[in-house]
C-alpha cells in the first residue's frame, strides 16, 4: 500500500482526480493527514465511499512512543519512536526563549562512523521516509500540546546521505494547508557531505545550514570524523565558501569540544585563517558523554579561551546551552538503551 503522507498536495490532487474526485479533495486530504489523524475514517467531511476507497489504496503512518524522558531542570522532552517496522528513532522537544525546537532524525542509525557520537555505533539500518520524518515534528507537538516554531535536523542519521527524502520534507511541513513552519525557521546540520552541500545551494532554499566541523585540519578531523577521508577539510572549506557565495546566508559551525584533542589555541587560529572573508558563526558543544568513546569534555576555561580567540578574531562564538542534562539528551544513546534493553530480553526468553 501506498504510504500517502508522503505524497506533495500536487500529487494527492492529482491522484484523487485520477479517482474521479474534484481538485480541492486534495487540500482536504492532505490537511487531515497533517493534523494528525491516524485512520481514513477520521477525515468526516469526506464521503465514507472515497474513506473506504483510500482505506483500500493507502496506509497512514503513525509513529508510537517506545520511550519518554522529560527533564526537571529545563522541560526538555526526549522521545524514543516505534515505527511500524519495529525500529526505533529520536526526536527531542526544546524549549527556547524564541519558541520551541524540535530536533528530528532522518535515518534509523547512522554510517558515518564520528567518533562522539552515540548514533553510529551500530551503524545505519536504513532512510526514514518522507511521512517518518515529518511524524516526528507532528506527534512531537500533539503529544506535548506544545506548538512547534522551530525544526532542527540534527538527530539521528546524515540529512544529506538521505537527501531526497528530506527535500520532500521540507515541502511538506514548509506547506501553508500542513504544519506551515518556514524555511527561515529550519537548520539542516551535516557532517559534511560536499555533494549535497553543494546541491542545497544550487537550490538557494532559505533554511540555515550548519556544518558539523569538530576540527580544523585534516589529520585531526579524519581521526574523529571518517567523513573527512572522503571530503576533507579542505574541500569542505571550499564548499563553503561557495555555498555563501551563490545564497549570500551565512552558515553555522558546530564545534565539539573535546580535551585535548581540538581545543588548543593553536586550533582556534587555524579556522581563523580557513574562515577569512566568510561569514560564520560558532556553536561550541561542551561534549555530551558517549559510554563507549574515550573522549572527555574540553574545561571550561579551555572552552572560554577557545570562544575569545575566535571572537577577538571577529568570528561570532556562542557556547551551547546543555539541554535536558538529566535525561538521556545525548543524540543516540535512548535508541541504543531501548536495542540493548531488547537484544537482553531476546537472549532471556
Amino acid at each position: 500500500m501506498t504510504d500517502i503522507k508522503s505524497m506533495t498536495m500536487e500529487e494527492l490532487t492529482h491522484t484523487l482526480r485520477e479517482m474521479g474526485q474534484p481538485a480541492f479533495r486534495g487540500g482536504q486530504v492532505f490537511t487531515w493527514l497533517h493534523r494528525g489523524v491516524t485512520s481514513f475514517e477520521e477525515m468526516s467531511d469526506l464521503p465514507r465511499a472515497l474513506r473506504e476507497q483510500l482505506a483500500q489504496t493507502f496506509h497512514i503512518t503513525a509513529p508510537t512512543v517506545a520511550r519518554k524522558q522529560e527533564s526537571r531542570l529545563d522541560g526538555t522532552v526526549k522521545y524514543l519512536w516505534e515505527l511500524a517496522d519495529g525500529n526505533c528513532i529520536e526526536t527531542v522537544l526544546m524549549q527556547y526563549h524564541h519558541g520551541n525546537t524540535v530536533c528530528i532524525s532522518s535515518q534509523v542509525g547512522c554510517r558515518m562512523g564520528c567518533a562522539f557520537c552515540a548514533s553510529t555505533i551500530a551503524g545505519k539500518v536504513r532512510d526514514l521516509t518522507p511521512s517518518e520524518m515529518l511524524d516526528q515534528v507532528l506527534f512531537t507537538q500533539l503529544d506535548s500540546g506544545r506548538e512547534i516554531s522551530n525544526i532542527v535536523l540534527m538527530g539521528i542519521g546524515e540529512p544529506l546521505d538521505n537527501m531526497d527524502t528530506v527535500l520532500r520534507f521540507l515541502t511538506l511541513v514548509n506547506h501553508p494547508k500542513g504544519l506551515n513552519i518556514g524555511m527561515r525557521h529550519i537548520s539542516l546540520s551535516t557532517c559534511g557531505v560536499i555533494p549535497g552541500i553543494r546541491r542545497l545551494a544550487e537550490l538557494q532554499l532559505q533554511l540555515t545550514l550548519s556544518v558539523s566541523l569538530h576540527a580544523p585540519d585534516s589529520e585531526t578531523r579524519s581521526r574523529i570524523m571518517p567523513v573527512n577521508r572522503a571530503y576533507d577539510v579542505e574541500e569542505l572549506f571550499a564548499a563553503c565558501h561557495d555555498y555563501f557565495q551563490k545564497t549570500g546566508r551565512r552558515i553555522s559551525f558546530e564545534y565539539a569540544m573535546i580535551d585535548g584533542v581540538n581545543d588548543r589555541p593553536e586550533d582556534a587560529k587555524e579556522l581563523l585563517r580557513r574562515l577569512k572573508g566568510l561569514p560564520a558563526h560558532f556553536n561550541l558543544i561542551p561534549l555530551n558523554h558517549v559510554e563507549e568513546s574515550p573522549l572527555k569534555p574540553s574545561t571550561r576555561a579551555a572552552v572560554a579561551a577557545f570562544q575569545k580567540t575566535l571572537e577577538d578574531g571577529g568570528v561570532t562564538a556562542t557556547v551551547r546551552r546543555t539541554l535536558g542534562g538529566d535525561i538521556d539528551a545525548s543524540c543516540g544513546q535512548l535508541r541504543r538503551k531501548e536495542m540493548e534493553e531488547r537484544k537482553k530480553g531476546a537472549a532471556e526468553s
